[in-house]
């Protein structure tokens, strides 16, 4: 789909179009409501910044679609293939770091109480591991600011990735 189909798109399928990208209704309407967009750039800077910060109620809801970092999606959902292709940019991972990242994805979610959550594509698995320490030391209000912005930097890839 190019943006001009998608900028033609009746309400309805344009928001169908967009739930896979991020699973949170006001940044849905938002970004439905900025169209038509003269460019992609302008579609994608209305992704990234009409609808943050995200609410805790909507990182919660929209958490329910990733995966754990390092593991493939279940499904065949527009999510899971989303996802699937965000983290094969990590390639085949390392016994070593399969595990450092189980280990991680496990101290994290005792500590957080939810899946670690970050854009994969752009990253390799060292920058990933080091962001997962790094954010162990957040406190609850700054993590889940930081898995907000996450949210919304996946959604903003995946929606160039339909637009393209």
């Amino acid at each position: 789909m190019d943006l001009a189909e998608f900028n033609r798109l009746p309400a309805e399928a344009a928001r169908n179009v967009l739930r896979p990208c991020l699973d949170v209704d006001r940044w849905i309407d938002t970004v439905v409501a900025a169209r038509p967009f003269p460019d992609v750039d302008a579609a994608l800077a209305s992704a990234r910044d009409d609808a943050g910060p995200l609410r805790t109620d909507e990182i919660d809801a929209a958490m329910s679609h990733h995966p754990r970092i390092g593991e493939k999606a279940k499904g065949d959902s527009a999510e899971a293939a989303h996802s699937s292709r965000e983290q094969a940019g990590l390639g085949t991972l390392e016994a070593d770091v399969q595990s450092q990242l189980a280990a991680g994805n496990a101290a994290y979610e005792e500590r957080f109480d939810r899946v670690f959550l970050i854009r994969a594509a752009g990253r390799t698995p060292a920058e990933i591991l080091s962001e997962l320490q790094r954010r162990m030391d957040n406190t609850e209000a700054d993590e889940n600011a930081e898995v907000g912005e996450q949210l919304i930097q996946i959604a903003a890839l995946r929606l160039e990735g339909i637009l393209a």
